[in-house]
């Protein structure tokens, strides 16, 4: 007989997936570099992306859960104790190397997909896989006998080494060694690990296992779209797995609100009691994992973020790149910053209050949190 889906408020969905995203607590992985491994691992990922205005998005994320958080722990968790790596989950990010079994066989995959690449970026990749093997690790600014091109999309590269470099990359060949900025070094996956070759691969069947483990971890409460994100529904084989964990009683089904969308829990995950304490406040990537997928955020907190980093000025509401400030498990206000590096100071260009915002209790909680940030933005 099918079990009956567990009724849960709104309230309480909040506050389990605070506690997954482990933002109900100021502290939750300790500090020093071995923080930085330690919340990658929980998250199971940290996006990476280009936009500069205030602190990129990797070290806003984890900036966010460690409160001493310093940029070179990330440098020494990627180039000396190599415990986290880059590679594509939705977008680009930072993941454990102790997860990447489970991404070889996509390696795999297109290093077998001619479509995906010229020959002649086959060629210069075989080439500068050569010259790195002989010289050691280089970056696209060590490569200066490249014939420039024209550029074919707004984020290709004049250089065809670049595409070469990027395809031995996703290939597995390669990996991003250091990375200063935007700027990446690679070298060969083998010899930057200290292995002889790259980890068997994880069949089909674990992969999906650590998907959906994954997104229990640093989710609490998960669907379809949250963890298959940025697609939508579950495949078939997907959908079997969870329903055998539904059957063998370690998935509950869960219905939020009225929400109709279907989310499953694990049983103690639902039995843990949770109670709302002192708000702590955060000022939010707009890629944080909390913030990156919009429908979730939306039903979870009525607040539905928009991105206008890529709107013509003249149509933003809100800014150029807004940030969301949780108060508590409440999103309160959007602020517009800027850090004004020459002058040494972070610009607040824009507050908004948002319906659950309340001026008198949150704008001085606000404001210690703003001090905070801004040192972080002008810290090393």
């Amino acid at each position: 007989m099918p079990v009956k889906p567990v009724e849960l408020p709104l309230p309480a969905a909040r506050l389990i997936w605070l506690r997954a995203q482990r933002l109900d607590t100021r502290q939750p992985f300790g500090d020093g570099p071995e923080a930085t491994k330690r919340a990658v691992e929980h998250l199971g990922y940290v996006q990476i992306d280009t936009i500069n205005v205030i602190e990129r998005s990797h070290h806003h994320i984890l900036f966010t859960r460690i409160p001493a958080y310093r940029r070179g722990d990330l440098r020494h968790a990627q180039s000396a104790d190599r415990s986290v790596f880059e590679y594509w989950t939705h977008a680009l990010a930072y993941v454990p190397v102790r997860d990447l079994r489970f991404f070889v066989p996509a390696m795999k995959a297109h290093r077998n997909d001619p479509t995906r690449w010229s020959a002649a970026q086959s060629e210069e990749g075989a080439r500068l896989i050569r010259r790195i093997r002989r010289e050691g690790a280089l970056s696209i600014r060590d490569v200066d006998d490249d014939v420039l091109v024209e550029k074919t999309h707004l984020w290709a590269s004049k250089k065809p080494s670049k595409g070469a470099l990027e395809r031995a990359f996703y290939d597995g060949r390669l990996v991003i060694s250091e990375r200063q900025g935007m700027l990446k070094t690679y070298e060969l996956a083998e010899r930057h690990f200290g292995w002889k070759s790259l980890p068997r691969g994880a069949t089909p069947g674990q992969i999906l296992e650590y998907q959906l483990d994954r997104a229990l971890r640093a989710q609490g409460l998960v669907s379809a779209p949250s963890v298959m994100h940025p697609w939508k529904t579950f495949g078939p084989e997907m959908h079997a797995l969870v329903d055998r964990r539904v059957r063998r009683g370690q998935l509950r089904e869960v219905r939020i609100g009225d929400s109709t969308l279907p989310h499953w829990a694990t049983p103690e995950t639902l039995d843990t009691a949770l109670a709302a304490g002192e708000p702590i406040v955060h000022i939010l990537s707009p890629f944080d994992p909390l913030v990156i997928q919009r429908a979730r955020l939306k039903l979870f907190f009525g607040y539905e973020h928009v991105f206008e980093a890529y709107v013509p000025k003249a149509r933003r509401q809100f800014g150029y790149f807004t940030l969301p400030v949780l108060a508590g498990d409440k999103v309160v206000a959007l602020l517009d910053l800027k850090t004004d590096r020459a002058a040494g100071r972070l610009l607040v260009q824009a507050w908004h209050w948002l319906d659950d915002g309340r001026p008198r209790a949150h704008k001085k909680l606000i404001e210690e949190e703003l001090s905070r940030f801004e040192r972080f933005q002008l810290g090393d």
